[in-house]
């Protein structure tokens, strides 16, 4: 065990330093060296399962082959006897919930997609609060209609389920009855005209492929240092994540939007369900457990855009992280029992896909690099090997960061702010877990477009919500890192402050608003 040698005698001689040293050694050191052996368990999960896909995107990028090789796939032609019939009934679901910046863009990437019109069907699912944005989505529609596209506005009486219950809605009008596919694109989402004709095929000549998903692009990723953070976390997943589950395992969790999906394979699935904030990661994982299997296109590339305010991104980060968790307890009995994918797949559903990524991923890093590392300084004779403190986090900070070549400059800063937002992750997955009160709280991410332009350049006087500026929490853990970090510096010989000042700087940064684009409020 390392010894610390210490200047001076940290605890006074007092009746707290007296009941510190009586409680220390027979209660705090077991407890804190038990929460350092399971901090490093996870590390080493969590490393491995890096490790893994690692080595295997390194061999799928050298030797597996395209999706067109693996697949059968060729072009879609105008049959000269049947005409437009030889191309497959498409459906186009558009949901939305006031979204007055981007409608215009998303209706307008639908209606332009390179289809024959009367094989193209597409529904705009509004479930508006706000009367005004309802009649100008509904104008929009109108619009197109006039010339000439098949487009349908859909208004349901409440919004029950969300977006799932909307999706769902709209699969029971008569005039989809006919269709084979239905693409789902988010309200700030922007498909290129050849979107169709690239993924379609797939579906069309592999009977047995249910989904087909397209990697996303970000239109705003410049904006700030917050959208700059989200596109290396994202890119990681679509260029890692994604990539490895479609090869290996024909798995990975649908992404909400941007994807393409077989009706047949929805139905016989069970159809979407409003059980969790995840309804597409649910539909994904029934999916899979029936037989079906997913491709990921990662040169099918559709635009769309990040949260820039910090309030928008955290309810977002709420949803991602507590969805899976709360999937993964009502769904990983279903997981084990069922009898239609082999033993290995469900090991990688459970173990991998929920247990390493969407849960330990997030648990580690808060409990270990916030809370059970800086104690150990108050603690000295917990022993926390390098290994696991510094030179596998590197590592697995390193393979992170592969998606995003241009933004490895940021890489530290990524880290740090990814442990202030650990804690927000973790939170949310420990409610999911439970399936607590906010398990199931759905708050529609807020999409901006053109709009903060046009704020920023007016000339008039802005108020703030202070609510939205100033985050207590994050505050609190950057007054209790600052201690643990001044009592390294005069005490311990690590020199963990060097690492613990800049995280307080982080919290302090994150706690007083000052991350992402500030929305002003007329």
């Amino acid at each position: 065990m390392t010894d610390i040698i210490f200047e001076n005698n940290p605890i006074p001689d007092t009746e707290f330093g007296m009941l510190w040293e009586v409680i220390k050694a027979p209660l705090i050191v077991p407890l804190l060296q038990f929460a350092v052996y399971i901090c490093l368990t996870m590390t080493v999960m969590l490393f491995v399962e890096r490790l893994y896909m690692g080595v295997v995107i390194i061999l799928i990028k050298l030797f597996w082959k395209k999706p067109e090789q693996r697949y059968r796939w060729q072009p879609i032609y105008k049959d000269a006897e049947i005409g437009n019939m030889s191309f497959p009934k498409v459906l186009i679901q558009i949901p939305m919930f006031n979204e007055k910046e981007v409608y215009k863009i998303s209706i307008g990437a639908a209606c332009s997609l390179s289809w024959p019109v009367d094989r193209l069907v597409i529904q705009v699912l509004d479930d508006s609060t706000d009367h005004n944005i309802k009649d100008l989505i509904e104008n929009e529609c109108r619009r197109w209609a006039s010339k000439g596209v098949n487009i349908w506005y859909q208004i349901r009486q409440n919004r029950g389920g969300y977006k799932a219950g909307a999706l769902k809605d709209g699969l029971t009008h008569d005039y989809v009855k006919d269709c084979k596919y239905v693409t789902i694109f988010d309200a700030d989402f922007r498909p290129e005209p050849d979107f169709l004709q690239r993924a379609i095929p797939f579906l069309e000549f592999n009977p047995k492929i249910a989904l087909v998903q397209a990697r996303w692009r970000f239109v705003n990723s410049n904006e700030c240092l917050l959208t700059r953070m989200q596109e290396m976390s994202l890119d990681y997943h679509f260029t890692v994540e994604q990539e490895v589950g479609s090869a290996t395992h024909a798995f990975f969790g649908f992404n909400g939007t941007g994807g393409v999906w077989r009706i047949a394979a929805i139905n016989e699935a069970g159809g979407w369900k409003d059980r969790t904030t995840v309804e597409d990661m649910d539909l994904a994982v029934r999916a899979s457990l029936q037989g079906w299997k997913f491709l990921y296109l990662g040169d099918l590339q559709v635009k769309s855009e990040l949260p820039s305010t910090f309030k928008a991104f955290r309810y977002q980060q709420h949803r991602w992280s507590c969805g899976p968790a709360n999937l993964f307890r009502k769904m990983v009995l279903e997981i084990i029992r069922t009898k239609k994918v082999t033993v290995w797949k469900k090991l990688y559903v459970i173990y991998n896909f929920f247990i390493v990524r969407k849960i330990i991923a997030h648990m580690v890093t808060f409990f270990f690099f916030c809370v059970v590392l800086p104690l150990t300084i108050l603690v000295p004779e917990v022993e926390v090997p390098a290994w696991g403190a510094i030179y596998i986090p590197c590592i697995i900070t390193t393979l992170n960061s592969v998606g995003t070549p241009r933004s490895i400059h940021l890489l530290f800063y990524w880290i740090l702010f990814e442990n202030v937002m650990s804690f927000h992750r973790t939170k949310a997955t420990i409610i999911g877990l439970l399936d607590a009160k906010r398990s199931n709280e759905w708050v529609v991410t807020e999409k901006l477009g053109d709009s903060i332009k046009t704020r920023k350049s007016t000339h008039k006087k802005f108020k703030f919500n202070f609510s939205d500026r100033i985050h207590v929490i994050e505050l609190g853990f950057a007054v209790y890192l600052f201690f643990i970090g001044c009592y390294d510096f005069m005490y311990g010989k690590h020199r963990y402050f060097l690492y613990i000042f800049l995280q307080v700087i982080t919290f302090l940064i994150v706690g007083v608003g000052y991350v992402g684009t500030v929305v002003p409020r007329t």
